[in-house]
């Protein structure tokens, strides 16, 4: 079995037993700075807490081991991520690194793509989607009309081919700030997605509000 990894970052959080589910067996909890704040808050308390501790506020009884990271080259997502490569963890599920500051969102969805080539799977959950980069050939089973969308995430992606889905594409390009995926939805419970170049991001939309 694969070593797993759980990150919580200081975003947009689902509820608790989301990210209680995948806390089970040998898994690895690490929050990010002001993640642990709102593990706390959550009642989950992390084996790690990693970043510059600009955020974070150190409880008295505090049982996670504290790793201060000052370097500002990087952001507290990409220590935690490094933590948890370097611990050989190649399972990972971030919940947090979306929503509040776009600027942060923004700056993730950049970590997401450097550090996706590392892991077996790198998938980031809030409280409304999954985003994950795929790579070609991908396969997965979704409920029926389960609401998803496709984005390139740097420059475009080409030779798009899907299956499973509403609105197909066939050999397509997708292109930033020209045409991107927005809004399809499956209409077969296996969806198969090909692509011949790229970063294509893959969004999971988990509820509509």
């Amino acid at each position: 079995m694969l070593k797993k990894a759980v990150i919580v970052c200081d975003g947009v959080l689902p509820e608790t037993g989301e990210i209680s589910g995948e806390l089970s067996g040998n898994v690895l909890f690490i929050a990010a700075d002001g993640g642990g704040n709102r593990a706390r808050e959550m009642g989950l308390t992390p084996d790690v807490i990693i970043g510059d501790m600009d955020s974070f506020i150190r409880a008295e009884n505090e049982t996670a081991r504290i790793i201060l990271d000052p370097d500002q080259e990087t952001n507290d997502l990409e220590k935690a991520l490094q933590f948890a490569a370097c611990q050989q963890c190649l399972q990972i599920v971030v919940f947090g690194a979306t929503g509040k500051r776009t600027d942060h969102t923004l700056k993730n969805l950049s970590v997401l793509r450097r550090f996706d080539p590392q892991f077996h799977s790198l998938l980031f959950k809030d409280r409304y989607s999954e985003i994950s980069l795929i790579r070609s050939p991908f396969r997965a089973e979704f409920p029926l009309s389960t609401s998803l969308s496709l984005f390139p995430l740097s420059g475009e992606v080409t030779g798009i081919t899907t299956q499973g889905l509403k609105y197909p594409l066939s050999g397509e390009t997708l292109k930033n700030g020209v045409r991107d995926g927005t809004s399809n939805e499956t209409c077969l419970k296996q969806v198969d997605i090909e692509y011949e170049s790229g970063d294509l991001l893959l969004i999971v939309n988990l509820r509509q509000t």
